[in-house]
Parts: structure tokens; C-alpha cells; sequence
């Protein structure tokens, strides 16, 4: 998985220097995208991949998810893919639960949100009534369908909504939403090789979590495995 690539959408593509969520454009932070850069990758290496090793161990998918402080990145909870027990459950939704299960989760606006695949329509639109003003992703939909073999983002949002790769708005009147691959982009070019390198062994983890899942969903009862 190349992710030194911009997350191209239209009109609404970022890229490198980009601040429109980062700084003063994501209410909340002073981090730089190469603060931010960093943030993110170390909650999905910290965080995300741990608890996705132990799904997929159970049969479910590797896409997972995470919510940081707008003020500092740091982790407030993380959550992974549990279809195995209700197909409702992505990482995305399934985060969403738990965050409201704690006792004081604090306000989404104070928040960002991690997905470590671009969301499906389902979870765009819990992200949405969820309150969340942005969203960062780390794979793309092309991904899921190409390098993992699940086509049910792209082929739900052609079949039910008419809509071709790419064809929801990234910047809207709820949220902005960046590529974890632009946010690197922006950083600055003396951090940018070793951030690409973690970038890179996260998505090898992924390659291999994906190879261990497709082995083995045909024992799991996930409608859309």
C-alpha cells in the first residue's frame, strides 16, 4: 500500500501544506501535521493493531478505530472490527458504542476520529450523528476492495446511493476529512521519511491480518464477510 499518495477526492483533494484540519482549522489543537502525523500513526500501531490482532484471532475484519484529544493526540479509547458478535459492530461504530459507555467521554468537538479505512457509509454517517467535525483515514475504500478483497464499501454506496469511488463529499457542513497519507504530506520534509516508514510497516501488519482473516471467514457467520 502506497501511502505517500494524497487521498484524492474532486474538487476536495489536500495535500502537502494543507492546514485545513490541523492548527487553528481543527478547532481545538495547536499540532502541526507533523505532530499530527504522529499522533495518528502511534495510535494505530499502539493502540488499534493490538486490539485488531486479537479480533481477527476471533474471526472478525481488521478495519479498526480510534479517538484522540484534539489538545494534545493523546488516546482516549481505541476499538476494533467485532462483527463475530453483532454485524453492526465495525471498528468505527463499535468505538462509538464504547466511547458512550464510559462514565465522562469527552465532548466530540474535542475530538478527533481515526479510522484505519476510509468508513463505509454506515459508519460515515454514525461518525456524522455522532457529532465528530473531521475524520482521518489511513486506507482508502480502493484499498479495502483491492488489497484486503472487501468491495462491500464501494459496491453499497454504488448500489444504494448511485455513488462511484469517491463520490461523497470530504469537506461537507458536518466534517472535514483527511487521508493519514496527506496529513504526512504536510509534515515537515526532514520527518517525513521516517513517518513514511511507519506508515509503510502499518500497512504490511495490515497486508498480514488481512491474509489471516480471508483464510479463515468461512467459519465465521459476518453476513458481508
Amino acid at each position: 500500500m502506497n501511502q505517500s499518495t494524497p487521498h484524492e477526492r474532486g474538487n476536495e483533494t489536500t495535500g502537502a501544506g494543507d492546514t485545513g484540519l490541523t492548527g487553528t482549522g481543527l478547532i481545538g489543537t495547536g499540532l502541526t501535521d507533523t505532530g499530527l502525523a504522529d499522533r495518528l500513526l502511534s495510535a494505530i500501531e499502539d493502540h488499534v493493531l493490538p486490539l485488531t490482532r486479537q479480533g481477527v484471532a476471533q474471526g472478525n475484519k481488521i478495519f479498526g478505530a480510534a479517538v484522540l484529544r484534539k489538545s494534545d493526540g493523546s488516546v482516549v479509547l481505541a476499538a476494533t472490527n467485532n462483527e463475530t458478535d453483532n454485524p453492526l459492530w465495525h471498528g468505527e461504530v463499535h468505538l462509538l458504542k464504547l466511547l458512550h459507555e464510559m462514565d465522562d467521554p469527552p465532548p466530540p468537538a474535542h475530538l478527533i476520529f481515526l479510522s484505519t479505512h476510509e468508513p463505509c457509509s454506515m459508519c460515515l454517517s454514525a461518525i456524522t450523528w455522532a457529532g465528530f467535525d473531521n475524520f482521518f483515514d489511513f486506507f482508502t475504500h480502493e484499498d479495502s476492495r483491492d488489497s484486503f478483497a472487501i468491495p462491500h464499501d464501494l459496491k453499497i454506496l454504488k448500489e444504494v446511493f448511485t455513488l462511484e469511488p469517491g463520490g461523497y463529499r470530504r469537506r461537507n457542513a458536518y466534517w472535514q476529512a483527511r487521508s493519514v497519507a496527506e496529513v504526512i504530506a504536510g509534515a515537515d520534509p526532514s520527518a517525513r521519511p521516517a513517518l513514511h516508514q511507519r506508515a509503510a510497516a502499518i500497512a504490511a501488519e495490515y497486508g498480514r491480518l488481512s491474509e489471516q482473516y480471508q483464510a479463515g471467514k468461512a467459519d465465521n457467520d459476518i453476513p458481508l464477510n
